[in-house]
């Protein structure tokens, strides 16, 4: 049991980085650098990132490990 909370809790931590660098850069590329990001285009970004977190989340459920190697705990 304490594995799948491991599993969870690295999972989130993952989440949580990945969408704040994402974040930091459409900010640098809006802010610092006055780039102008088509909404859209963020909106599709945001759409990658959820469908790869929904991989990862159930690749955990199904007991299945991600390509690099990396292996989620079983809920099994």
């Amino acid at each position: 049991m304490i594995g799948i909370a491991i599993a969870l809790l690295q999972l989130l931590i993952g989440v949580i980085v990945i969408c704040g660098v994402i974040w930091f850069v459409f900010y640098v590329l809006r802010s610092v650098m006055g780039i102008a990001i088509p909404a859209r285009l963020e909106q599709m970004v945001w759409l990658i990132i959820l469908i790869l977190v929904l991989i990862a989340l159930l690749s955990m459920v199904a007991g299945g490990s991600i390509s690099s190697g990396f292996h989620f705990g079983s809920i099994r």
